[in-house]
């Protein structure tokens, strides 16, 4: 099979152009960039984790048991755990925000 010409890249091209329309081809392309990135991350992270549970997973001499260890807290945990506080955080600031506003409506209302 030969390899494609010139004439034939032309015309995929125009094809794409004419299906997509040539406004929509950067944002189009900028999200399967993005998507291609997070799959390669995930994949890398199973990864990650598959090696890290092998290597942490052990037996016990006498009834051969395999235990794992408790798993231990990763960068994901703690990505969390501070998204989690932040929400939190900023949950409360709405609420103190929402207490003022009906403090200065009722004051305002009074007068």
């Amino acid at each position: 099979m030969a390899g494609l010409g010139p004439l034939e890249i032309g015309l995929i091209i125009l094809a794409i152009l004419l299906l997509f329309g040539y406004k929509k081809l950067p944002d189009a392309s900028r999200s399967l960039g993005r998507s291609l990135r997070i799959f390669k991350g995930e994949m890398k992270g199973m990864k990650e984790d598959d090696v890290r549970t092998k290597d942490a997973a052990r037996t016990t001499p006498l009834t051969g048991e395999v235990i794992a260890p408790a798993p231990q807290p990763t960068r994901d945990d703690d990505l969390a755990a501070r998204l989690q506080a932040e929400a939190r955080d900023a949950e409360l600031r709405a609420a103190e925000a929402r207490d003022r506003a009906d403090r200065a409506r009722s004051a305002d209302s009074g007068r």
